[in-house]
Formats: C-alpha cells, sequence, structure tokens
C-alpha cells in the first residue's frame, strides 16, 4: 500500500510525488490541474524551485499553499470552478491558463491511423504548433518516443528544466503529448527524454518546422499555415497537364553557393526574385534545389538532415520559403526537392537512438549503419518510420507547394549489401540481398503522392539495374515518375575528357546508352556529383587549347538537349565555370565579363529556348518512335547523326565531336522533301568558327530515278548541327 500525503482533503500517492520530483511522470495530468474530491475540487501546480504562487481565479488573485518542497502547489476551490475559470501568475508577474488543465490536442482517430503508418497529414498532429485549443491560444507539442521513461518539453520558457513542463503519454501509440497555453511561434524548445535507463536525452523535435542557426540545434516553434498562396492558377495548370508530355529542363542549385551576399547567405526572398528571373531568362522550366532542409554541417550540402520538416534557418524562416516557392510559381518555375529518406546523421540532437532505443533507426549496425557516410539507415519496416518518411514527403509537396522530389540515393535503399562486404550485411527473408521494406515504402510513397497531388514529379537518382524503377506501381514498378540517367551521365563524361584523337577508339561510350534508353523514363543529368571532390568542372574536364575546350563544351551542352530525356545541369555550368563547385563559394559570375563565357551562357539560353519550342526534342522522349539512328558508324570520323521526333515534327541532329571540319559530308536519309540548318554551335554569336548551312537548304542527293538518297552538308568543328527536315509522304 502507497504512502499518502494529505493534500486539501485530496490525496497524492508517494509514487506520483516521487515521478514529479525526479522527472519520471508518465502522466502528469492525472495528479495536477483541476480534480475533484468528495464535494470540493483542488487545483494542484508544479512549479520547481518556487517559493511562492498566486493564481487569478474568476478574476480574484488568490495565493496557493506550498504542499510539497520540491514544489507542488494547491488551492482548494468552489466545487463548481472549471477548468477555464482560473489562470496562474508566473514570476514575470503575466498570467497564463495551466497547461495540465487541458484534455489531449490528439483524438483516437489520428493514434489509430499512426499506428497503422497512414496518418498522410501527421505532421499537423506531432511537432510544435501554435493553436488556440478550448477556447486558449498557445503551443501544442507532440513527439513519438514510445521507450522512454518520461518526455517533458525544455525551453526558454522553462529555463530548460525538464522538471517544469512533463508531457503525458498516450498510452501504446507511443505519442506524448502537452499543451503549454501563452506561448507562441518564436519559442526555442527541445525535449528532455529519460530512457528506461535513466538516461537524459536532450533532443530536437524531429517533426519541428523550424530549427535555430547552426551551430545552434535548438527546434523552434514556427507556423506553416498563415502563409497566403497566389499560386492556384499554377498547381491547376500542373494537375491538368499530368497526363501531358511536357518539356523538362531542370536547373540544379545549391541556394548556399549559387550566390553570396558579402560572404553570407541571401534569404529565401531574396535569392528568389534574381534565380526565378534568371531561369526564366535562360529557359529552364524547372529549379532543383539541393536539400534545404536543416541539416547540422554545410559541407553536407544538406544530404545529411537533422530537420526533416523544417526549412534551414540559414536563408530565413518557412514563410520566407514558402514566398520562395509562390514566387517561383508566379514567373512558371516548378520547383523540385532533393528528398533524402536513405539515412540521417548520428549527431547526439538528432534522430539517432531518439529514445534510448534504435526507434527509426535499426538496432543491428549491418542494418542501421550506412558505412560509406557514417549515418544511420531508416527502418523502412516500422510502420511508425515509415509514416514519418511518408508524411514528410506529402509536407513539402502539400504544405509547401513543392512540385517534386528528386528521392537521394535510391541503390542504398533497394539493397541491403550497399557498400558492404561480405558478412557485413544481413540477407532478406528469402536470402537475397534486396531490401523488401525499403521497395515497399518507395512504391507505397509513390502511389500516395500521385494520388493526392496530381502532376507532382517523383524522380529517382538510382544507378543500378534495378528494372521498372520508373514504372508505375500496377504494372510491378517502384512508381517514380522519371529516373536519373547515371549510366549516360557516366559514359558521357568519360568520352568528353578523352583527347579528341583517341575519340574514335571510344566511340561505343556515345552509342551504348541508346540499347537501354527507353527501358526507363530517364532524365539525363550533367550534376552536382560531377563537379565536386577533385572530379574537376565541366570546363576544366574539356581537352584541347581554350577554344576547343569552349567548342567541347558547347558541343556536350547540345548533345545533352538533344539526346533522349529530360535534361539537368548543375550551376556554373552555363558559363563554363573553371573550378570545380565549392559550397563555402559563390557561382564565378565575374567571369562573364570575359566574352567566351558570355558566349557560353548565350548557348545554353538559345538552346534551353529552342529545347522548349520543338516539340521533337520532348513529347515522345520515353518511346523509342521518337528516336532513329541516321548513322552511328562513322567511327573514324567520330561523327553521329539521328532524327528526333515527334507527331508533326522531325529533326535531324548531328554531332562532330572532333576538331576536324567536313566541307562536304554524305549522309544518307531516303525520301528527304526538304531541310534546313535551325541551329549551329559552331555559329560564331556562340564563339564558334561559323561553318554553317547557311543556304536556303543543303544539297539533296537523288539516284538516276530523281528519289532523295541522302544529303551534302557542312560539319563544322566540334558542333552540333540541328537542321528541320521534311519526307515524301
Amino acid at each position: 500500500m502507497n504512502t499518502l500525503y494529505a493534500i486539501s482533503h485530496a490525496t497524492v500517492e508517494a509514487h506520483d510525488l516521487s515521478r514529479l520530483t525526479e522527472g519520471g511522470h508518465y502522466d502528469p495530468h492525472t495528479v495536477l490541474g483541476l480534480h475533484g474530491y468528495e464535494d470540493k475540487k483542488v487545483i494542484r501546480l508544479w512549479r520547481p524551485g518556487a517559493d511562492w504562487l498566486f493564481l487569478e481565479l474568476l478574476g480574484k488573485k488568490i495565493p496557493a499553499r506550498k504542499a510539497h518542497p520540491a514544489g507542488l502547489f494547491v488551492c482548494e476551490v468552489p466545487h463548481d470552478t472549471k477548468a477555464a475559470d482560473y489562470r496562474v501568475y508566473h514570476q514575470n508577474g503575466l498570467l497564463a491558463s495551466d497547461p495540465y488543465s487541458f484534455l489531449p490536442t490528439i483524438g483516437e482517430v489520428d493514434l489509430y491511423l499512426f499506428g497503422q503508418g497512414v496518418h498522410y497529414e501527421l505532421y499537423k498532429i506531432l511537432g510544435a504548433h501554435p493553436i488556440e485549443h478550448q477556447g486558449v491560444s498557445g503551443v501544442k507539442f507532440a513527439v513519438w518516443a514510445p521507450s522512454a521513461k518520461c518526455v517533458s518539453v525544455v525551453g526558454d520558457f522553462n529555463h530548460w528544466n525538464g522538471r517544469a513542463n512533463p508531457m503525458r503519454s498516450l498510452g501504446t501509440s507511443g505519442i506524448w503529448e502537452l499543451f503549454i497555453p501563452g506561448l507562441q511561434t518564436g519559442e526555442k524548445y527541445k525535449y528532455e527524454i529519460k530512457t528506461q535507463t535513466d538516461e537524459l536525452l536532450i533532443k530536437a523535435d524531429p517533426y519541428a518546422h523550424s530549427s535555430e542557426l547552426r551551430p545552434a540545434t535548438a527546434s523552434v516553434v514556427a507556423s506553416v499555415d498563415r502563409f497566403q498562396w497566389e499560386d492556384q492558377d499554377w498547381i491547376a495548370r500542373r494537375a491538368q497537364n499530368k497526363e501531358k508530355s511536357q518539356p523538362v529542363n531542370i536547373y540544379e542549385v545549391h541556394l548556399g553557393s549559387w550566390k553570396k551576399k558579402d560572404g553570407a547567405f541571401f534569404n529565401y526572398r531574396e535569392i528568389a526574385v534574381d534565380l526565378a528571373a534568371y531561369c526564366r531568362k535562360m529557359g529552364f522550366t524547372h529549379l532543383e534545389l539541393m536539400p534545404i532542409q536543416e541539416h547540422p554541417l554545410d559541407e553536407s550540402w544538406g544530404y545529411q538532415v537533422s530537420g526533416f520538416y523544417a526549412v534551414t534557418s540559414r536563408h530565413g524562416s518557412p514563410e520566407d520559403f514558402q514566398w520562395f516557392v509562390n514566387h517561383c510559381h508566379q514567373n512558371d518555375i516548378g520547383i523540385i526537392l532533393d528528398w533524402v529518406p536513405g539515412h540521417f546523421p548520428t549527431d547526439n540532437f538528432s534522430l539517432g537512438r531518439f529514445d534510448g532505443t534504435a526507434l527509426y533507426e535499426h538496432e543491428d549496425p549491418r542494418q542501421g549503419f550506412h558505412p560509406h557516410w557514417n549515418t544511420l539507415i531508416f527502418n523502412f519496416g516500422r510502420r511508425e518510420v515509415s509514416n514519418f518518411l511518408i508524411a514528410n514527403a506529402l509536407f513539402w509537396l502539400e504544405q509547401m507547394h513543392i512540385d517534386g522530389l528528386r528521392v537521394d540515393a535510391v541503390a542504398s535503399m533497394l539493397y541491403l549489401d550497399y557498400g558492404r562486404e561480405e558478412g557485413q550485411w544481413i540477407p532478406n527473408r528469402y536470402g537475397a540481398k534486396e531490401n523488401l521494406e525499403a521497395i515497399e515504402f518507395l512504391k507505397h510513397m509513390n502511389s500516395i503522392v500521385h494520388q493526392r497531388v496530381p502532376g507532382a514529379l517523383t524522380i529517382a537518382e538510382e544507378s543500378t539495374a534495378f528494372t521498372k524503377v520508373s514504372y508505375p506501381v500496377h504494372e510491378g514498378g517502384l512508381g517514380f515518375d522519371m529516373k536519373w540517367n547515371m549510366g549516360w551521365m557516366n559514359d558521357t563524361l568519360r568520352y568528353f575528357s578523352k583527347d579528341m584523337i583517341y575519340r574514335s577508339h571510344h566511340h561505343n561510350d556515345l552509342t551504348f546508352g541508346l540499347l537501354y534508353a527507353f527501358t526507363e523514363r530517364f532524365i539525363l543529368v550533367l550534376s552536382h556529383d560531377e563537379v565536386v571532390h577533385g572530379k574537376n568542372s565541366l570546363m576544366g574536364k574539356m581537352p584541347g587549347d581554350v577554344w576547343q575546350k569552349f567548342a567541347n563544351m558547347r558541343l556536350l551542352y547540345s548533345y545533352m538537349i538533344c539526346q533522349p530525356g529530360k535534361k539537368l545541369l548543375f550551376m556554373g555550368g552555363e558559363i563554363g565555370q573553371w573550378n570545380e563547385w565549392s559550397c563555402n563559394r559563390g557561382v564565378e559570375w565575374d567571369l562573364l565579363q570575359f566574352i567566351p563565357h558570355q558566349e557560353t551562357q548565350r548557348l545554353v539560353e538559345d538552346l534551353n529556348h529552342f529545347y522548349q519550342q520543338n516539340r521533337a526534342l520532348w513529347e515522345r522522349d520515353f518511346h523509342y518512335t521518337c528516336f532513329e539512328w541516321v548513322d552511328f558508324s562513322d567511327v573514324k570520323n567520330s561523327i553521329i547523326s539521328y532524327l528526333r521526333k515527334s507527331e508533326h515534327e522531325c529533326l535531324l541532329c548531328v554531332h562532330n565531336f572532333t576538331p576536324a571540319y567536313h566541307a562536304d559530308y554524305f549522309l544518307s536519309l531516303r525520301n528527304l522533301a526538304s531541310i534546313q540548318e535551325v541551329f549551329n554551335t559552331d555559329a560564331e554569336r556562340y564563339g564558334g568558327s561559323g561553318k554553317l548551312n547557311a543556304q536556303p537548304q543543303p544539297h539533296i542527293a537523288c539516284n538516276e530515278h530523281g528519289h532523295a538518297v541522302g544529303l551534302n552538308i557542312q560539319i563544322a568543328p566540334l558542333s552540333t548541327m540541328i537542321f528541320k527536315v521534311n519526307f515524301w509522304k
């Protein structure tokens, strides 16, 4: 039988007092707040360290009696007193309602959906949210920590005292909840978690919408519901066009180093104006942002995320970012976010061993630790973890109006042996290496995203031969809309890095990709990964003298534009930046004072607009009928040619990968009716030598019966020539 403390006609069990004083109570609302006893009521208040305490009850100031030296105060009140009738004076003289006089802010349906792993608006339930609850303004806090002995909210408002605001456990859900009246946006907070071994952990909120600027790591109460969106027309068009083929030409950007402001970061609003205008001018359809979710280390570029639901405070507030997205949409620029659901950093304040156990990750390091990146791997088989990530995807798409997610490192998620030696990984239940739980997670995520957000894109960065990555789930695929073509990128850059005299020995690097080009819905990428860590810039990879380097750059970009697949270019490539990218400095815009770099930028701009205006380059991108070889066998001259076709348009693309000039080059092309050169990267306005096919049309060669059998054209050095062609019916 427990010892009882007699406190004003009511009793508090000794173990309850002990839990309060030691910071280990899992249901403080059963002790604190307004409670009835026979025909009376008593208010119990918990203020550790306080010597006195006053209440305001129906407009009257009354003292509470200190009933226990640890900080338990009581006040006997009339039996008809209601929770809304009283408030408490704080030491600063301000009045606030009692956190322990409120009902839970989370309902049974929410708990059930979370337990099943299908609460798709979980970001509205967990985390810190400014709300009005039972007629009182404040902040509701909720966090998942099923193995914790006790969880408290700590912050400036309670002097980071873990005994001051213990949360209540909502049963088997593992969720802890507390409404603290009087708090507002801008409050810094964390969770103090007492583990089953009585270890104290101080953790940032996994669902926080804002965080302190690094190196500080506290979460910050923020609202993402107040912004007045003005992009309704954009969202409607996106949904209407979801089944239509469209041009996709992506500008990949690291916000922190696109431009610097005297060495500091631009605010989201400031950089939005410049970026949107630049993308429109340059003819890009989408911006892809390297991860802007909160991360502790600049040098991780955002790929080691500590705040999955928070935009990084380096550039401003969540509302500032919403303004960024809204402004880009008003300028017809879509926003794709790099999203990292595969792993997370080991920082003590973050997700790792969140409640003293392997909660978000696997317990066994052979499943839960990533040897390449020294990070922790999500346990996709745990429903609550899968729910955390799927709701996160929907948060960015629905709440922040993002248009697509480029999912990072999908290969590392699909395979249990990724980056591991024999004996360092655990096979699946069939003895194979595929991560079945991750595969199911990706299918679930893609299915629900496409169901709830019409027109949103999901894009896989996947580097293996895993099949049907970009096929719908109902066709046995993973459900992505598109997949990065890493093979094309590697083959192409390896080829371009060769001295031109040796390229004939590597002709297969140009042609091999067409054997699998239509097995997936590909994006051709010249991404950040290829211009960092000693790999050199795109310009730095190019062989030859200065003129040849610039010509090779023109050829590389035009070759990508002409090939089947959507397009992506990393910032700096469009101006021919010489140095490889560093996240600690901006793009070298000063280079634009030099004419060759101006000409390179002009080429990219003109090609991008040409791409958008010519349906043959994008209308049937993912179907083999969009492409037809004319000649891929001229190994000696390193020249290839092919047709790009749409329903009503056909383009002939010719690429010369050496500096040799051919004044009268014959191409076999039967039934040709007319031909006109419409783009040539060797134009003088781009810094070329001006070897154009400028006459009304190149010479069409005919046989003795007058039937067209081919054409003779002028082949410019290190260049791409694009012709509009028509054929006899």
